[in-house]
């Protein structure tokens, strides 16, 4: 059987953003995946080889290179591919734009926590950066809380107007005034050093944290960490490999039970009270790279 081959636009085109989180919640129903991940650093340079295998749904392989010069020399900051092959018969059967993955994946993943401890009635959502990962937030976020207005905090003034422009987000100036007054803060930056300060979380909202991937990156500082019940996509990719959580673990402020609960025991990823803070580290992971494959190739064949 020829490979499918699925390009951005195309695939894009036909994905809902509500049937993207049911095919992640059911994925996490399945036998849990053998994951392998494989880091290779130069200074800020990264190359991360991810691949992950579930009984039943097939095997992917995504590899990815994270350039962040890049950006000053307008290039794309981040490269690569997914294969995505059948678990009959070990045969490649899509070859997916990274990018198209990437998107859905990270958005969903995100998506998917916030519709079980986000308030339904949240209004106000503050998106933290105005990158690509940012623009997606925004469409994901918008398929679960229609009536939801969008602020967006940037370091770079400029690159908040582009945002704003392109989304119909409001600009906001002050950081700490603009997470005191959203309902649900979605941070998606490079920072290596927190820039979100748990004193200005306020009763009732809900933290997604996204750009961190890395044991020296952390966007939320310790503060954040222990006033929030501490969700996570996968314990095995985020407790010990991202410094979210890795700093305050490995330093004592926080030990490991202070994660509830990730997806594989989806069911106590609830809300419990109103005015409780709930925070959701997204650390991303191969195995929802091949369940959002595996979503879109069923959507490319369906179409």
């Amino acid at each position: 059987m020829t490979p499918e081959f699925i390009p951005f636009d195309q695939g894009d085109a036909i994905l809902n953003w509500i049937d993207l989180t049911k095919a992640l919640a059911a994925g996490h129903n399945r036998p849990k995946a053998q994951i392998e991940d494989v880091f290779l650093y130069r200074d800020r340079d990264t190359l991360l080889n991810r691949s992950a295998w579930i009984d039943g749904m097939g095997v992917a392989v995504k590899a990815a290179t994270i350039f962040p010069g890049n950006t000053s020399k307008g290039k794309p900051m981040i490269g690569g591919a997914v294969n995505l092959f059948s678990d009959e018969d070990g045969a490649l059967e899509a070859v997916l734009d990274f990018a198209l993955v990437t998107k859905w994946k990270t958005a969903g993943d995100s998506l998917l926590a916030a519709t079980r401890l986000a308030r339904p009635d949240s209004e106000t959502i503050l998106v933290v950066g105005a990158g690509t990962v940012g623009r997606s937030l925004v469409q994901a976020y918008s398929a679960a809380f229609p009536k939801a207005r969008f602020l967006i905090w940037n370091r770079s003034p400029e690159g908040a107007k582009v945002f704003a422009d392109a989304t119909g987000a409001t600009v906001v100036p002050d950081l700490e005034t603009a997470v005191r007054s959203a309902d649900i803060v979605t941070s998606a930056t490079m920072t290596s050093t927190p820039i979100l300060n748990g004193e200005w979380f306020q009763p009732g909202q809900h933290i997604d944290l996204i750009g961190a991937y890395r044991p020296d990156m952390r966007e939320a500082d310790d503060a954040a960490i222990l006033r929030s019940r501490v969700f996570v996509d996968n314990r095995q990719t985020v407790v010990d490999h991202i410094g979210e959580l890795k700093d305050p673990i490995a330093s004592g402020i926080v030990g490991p039970d202070h994660v509830i609960a990730d997806y594989y025991d989806i069911s106590s990823m609830v809300r419990q009270k109103d005015a409780e803070i709930t925070l959701f580290k997204n650390g991303g992971g191969a195995h929802l790279d091949l369940m959002t494959s595996r979503y879109i190739l069923d959507a490319w064949r369906a179409r």
